[in-house]
């Protein structure tokens, strides 16, 4: 895949970061440190697809996103967050 869509969130002192695509969530102190996190762990998931050849995955649903952009059941944080597209 060339790119991959993610959404950035502030959760308390780290960010959190989510790739729509598959999942995968990376975190940090920064925004740049979160974005780093999750395009390692998308580089061990892709290795591992190649690798392996039957891991599941799938496109985030929009419960699933609800979800992350919700912070302890209450209703959707007002705080920072963005939508950016990464090359991983």
């Amino acid at each position: 895949m060339d790119f991959y869509t993610m959404v950035l969130r502030k959760s308390e002192i780290y960010w959190v970061v989510l790739c729509l695509e598959n999942g995968l969530v990376g975190q940090g102190i920064s925004k740049e440190e979160a974005v780093k996190k999750l395009k390692e762990a998308i580089g061990s998931f892709e290795d591992a697809c190649k690798s392996e050849g039957d891991i599941y995955s799938a496109p985030l649903s929009i419960r699933e996103l609800h979800e992350f952009l919700t912070v302890e059941g209450k209703k959707p944080i007002s705080e920072e967050y963005e939508l950016r597209a990464v090359y991983a």
